[in-house]
């Protein structure tokens, strides 16, 4: 995957790879010290039943995506469902 700055993915819509929008993303998480990567923290689209998605939820009901389900990233974050 090509290099991408964060202050661009602010904001983005994350959708499943089964066409789902599940809703924006809120931030992102990292390994403060590997600088690695860990989840997408997603603001859930109001329209999306928690129960039916298989990410874990944080204490606001966000959703946690693991940045290894990230398949794209273009007018959308796609991430595998």
């Amino acid at each position: 995957m090509s290099e991408i700055l964060a202050e661009n993915l602010s904001g983005k819509s994350v959708m499943g790879s089964d066409g789902t929008e599940l809703g924006l993303l809120y931030n992102i998480t990292m390994d403060l010290k590997t600088g690695g990567l860990h989840d997408l923290i997603v603001e859930p689209d109001e329209e999306v039943p928690t129960q039916t998605v298989d990410f874990d939820i944080d204490d606001a009901g966000r959703f946690l995506v693991p940045v290894s389900r990230v398949q794209a990233v273009k007018d959308y974050i796609v991430v595998k469902r």
